[in-house]
């Protein structure tokens, strides 16, 4: 038999074990049913106030806009904040594009700051050695775009403090990281602006959509304006200003009541499953793993390793070998200096952010896991090791 007939046969016979997928708690279908029998089917309607206001409430009393996705809300912040073309907006290198992507959007300039090897998000020395050498060519960076990564909250004392010390406004982009807190603060609430993301992929969902918050009540208004269009308040369609079709609908709202009610759940079988790989592979001495510092609660979306500089394994293989038995396992993010499109930008450089891409893997940390499932993925990791 041919080997890559050999191989598609042994895939068809293998429960396929995914890196996150979408997890319902069960009451989803009643908030739906509720839109369906209340005929809230348009994108407004009561679920997403409701939605909002828990949100709020997890949220340190924030003010909330349930967007249609994560991107959506980084856009209107910088929008918010008065970013144009021209401005710089220092970003986290280390991330995944839609943290960059909305700058570009208003013609603004990106510039990538590396990560700092404790947390793996963006390096406070950099991030203030580019605003000093902005300044020196006077051009004052118009705001931070801060992204905690894989539920990892940044160095936010460190960070909060520069931006404090050069009245440079930050967006968080928690989109990862509903749910961890920093010093027993929820993430997204230090800066200006916080961001969240409910893609099916995360930690709950509402199938697609975002959300944006801010102590600010006449900012989310703003937002939630900007949102619908720019609608006037008119019996007719005005418009003064550019408006965008960014809002959460009704339904989609609906989904997230339900599953904000297990979120406390999904985070405690997260950080489970986050302590199951350490426990289990705490053997291998190639083996490293991204963990919370003194003040860090991370939700750990994603649970992830970094191979060791001198393993006889790199990355790639450890990730086919996973592949073969049908076990989805993913590289971490290619750094956005990396990248093609954004190969002309500015960058501040330490080399964490690419070694971190080279030798990292995100391991399957999907909450419909059984155990069995998670000692398959140790069994299978074990094996290419003890090979």
């Amino acid at each position: 038999m041919p080997q890559y007939l050999k191989f598609v046969i042994d895939l068809t016979n293998k429960k396929k074990i995914w890196l996150s997928s979408p997890n319902m708690g069960g009451d989803e279908l009643k908030h739906v049913g509720n839109a369906f029998d209340t005929n809230w089917i348009a994108p407004v309607g009561p679920h997403i106030s409701k939605f909002e206001m828990k949100l709020s409430n997890l949220s340190a009393g924030f003010e909330v806009a349930a967007l249609s996705s994560g991107t959506a809300s980084l856009h209107l912040a910088l929008i918010l904040l008065g970013v144009k073309k021209g401005d710089i907006v220092l970003c986290s290198s280390f991330t995944f594009s839609a943290s960059a992507n909305p700058i570009l959007y208003l013609g603004a300039n990106p510039v990538f700051i590396d990560s700092d090897i404790v947390s793996w998000n963006m390096c406070p020395v950099l991030l203030e050695k580019a605003i000093e050498n902005c300044i020196l060519d006077n051009e004052k960076p118009k705001a931070i775009m801060l992204v905690h990564l894989y539920g990892m909250p940044a160095k936010m004392d460190e960070i909060m403090k520069i931006a404090q010390k050069y009245d440079i406004a930050v967006i968080e982009d928690a989109a990862e990281a509903l749910g961890s807190t920093f010093k027993n603060k929820p993430l997204g609430t230090f800066g200006a602006f916080g961001v969240f993301s409910f893609n099916g992929n995360k930690i709950i969902t509402t199938s697609v959509g975002g959300a944006l918050i801010c102590e600010d009540a006449v900012m989310i208004e703003k937002a939630k304006f900007l949102a619908t269009q720019a609608r006037e308040d008119k019996p007719h369609y005005e418009h003064s200003e550019i408006g965008y079709n960014y809002r959460m609908s009704n339904v989609c709202a609906a989904i997230g009541l339900g599953q904000l009610e297990v979120l406390e759940e999904r985070i405690l079988q997260k950080r489970a499953i986050n302590s199951f790989y350490k426990e289990q592979l705490s053997c291998v001495k190639g083996i490293s793993f991204l963990e919370d510092s003194e003040g860090s609660y991370s939700n750990f979306w994603l649970t992830t390793i970094l191979l060791s500089e001198n393993s006889a394994i790199d990355r790639e293989q450890l990730r086919l070998h996973l592949e073969k038995d049908n076990i989805e396992s993913r590289p971490l993010w290619k750094p956005m200096h990396l990248q093609p499109v954004f190969k002309e930008c500015k960058s501040y450089l330490n080399g964490v952010s690419e070694d971190l891409f080279n030798r990292g893997l995100c391991l399957p940390s999907d909450t419909n896991m059984s155990i069995e499932d998670l000692k398959r993925v140790v069994s299978k990791i074990m094996e290419l090791y003890e090979a």
